[in-house]
């Protein structure tokens, strides 16, 4: 039986392991940080639900639709790496995103904490009107 004790005596797993973490997740200050000071390095991802997308999201982030990540990644610079977020660290998405995203070459790191860590720290939040996405859709139809 692997038990809890079997993981913490292998130190040099459990170095690497906390080593990736550091190297492939980013937090909320430095992101920010990056936002402020360098947002055109990279691109944001939410794959959080629509709804919660545009009751608030984080500055210059673009909703992705978990389910069709691999289907909109061409939207994204591959030259940037690309920061993916959910809901929090217990929510999957955002690592089977970045997942994804690497294996088609573009570099992804993970927002520690999510949207949920985000607000704590009382960083900026978006709020996107609706009635934008509305007037996209009526005109689309009156074109078509």
């Amino acid at each position: 039986m692997f038990g809890h004790s079997d993981i913490t005596k292998d130190l040099s797993r459990a170095k690497k392991y906390f080593e990736d973490i550091i190297s492939f997740t980013v937090g909320p200050f430095t992101l920010d940080e990056i936002i402020v000071h360098r947002i055109n390095t990279i691109n944001i991802v939410d794959v959080r639900e629509y709804n919660d997308y545009i009751e608030g999201h984080i500055p210059y982030a673009v909703h992705i639709p978990y389910k069709e990540a691999k289907d909109h990644v061409q939207m994204l610079d591959k030259d940037k790496v690309t920061v993916v977020y959910t809901y929090s660290d217990s929510c999957p998405r955002a690592y089977n995103t970045a997942l994804e995203l690497i294996e088609k070459h573009y570099p992804a790191v993970i927002l520690r904490g999510g949207f949920k860590e985000w607000k704590k720290f009382e960083f900026d939040i978006i709020k996107t009107d609706t009635d934008d996405y509305e007037e996209a859709d009526k005109n689309n139809d009156e074109e078509n």
